[in-house]
């Protein structure tokens, strides 16, 4: 018996306990819970959030700085010259004689050369025709 209150004793301070029963070197498992989460959202902040926020002040510059002349690609698929800048709205030339109004915020990208002019690669895969 006086082995067994030993032991008993020996294992008693070996994990001391607080007084609702939690063992002491346990840590606040409300807090560890919520490390997981806390690091998921930094991690879909630094791979989704923050490069879609540099992408739209990217798109936003872009925008900013549109001026009569620039030859622009529209996000609908056509190209055109910006003949007037009229705050949200400009008027952009498609061709000799057709001349549209498009709101800013639909033009995609600014192109520096003219789209007819360019060619696109030929697909080499090993079959021949």
């Amino acid at each position: 018996m006086k082995r067994f209150s030993s032991l008993l004793l020996l294992l008693s301070a070996a994990a001391p306990v607080w007084a609702d029963g939690r063992p002491a070197g346990a840590p606040n498992g409300g807090l560890m819970m919520m490390v997981p989460w806390i690091a998921i959202l930094g991690v879909f902040y630094f791979l989704l959030i923050r490069p879609q926020q540099k992408q739209a002040k990217q798109h936003q510059a872009l925008l900013d700085n549109l001026k009569r002349g620039d030859r622009v690609l529209t996000q609908g698929g056509l190209y055109g010259t910006i003949q007037a800048v009229k705050g949200k709205v400009l008027e952009v030339k498609l061709a000799d004689d057709v001349k549209v109004l498009l709101a800013r915020s639909h033009v995609s990208q600014v192109v520096s050369n003219d789209p007819a002019q360019e060619t696109e690669p030929t697909a080499t895969n090993g079959a021949h025709a």
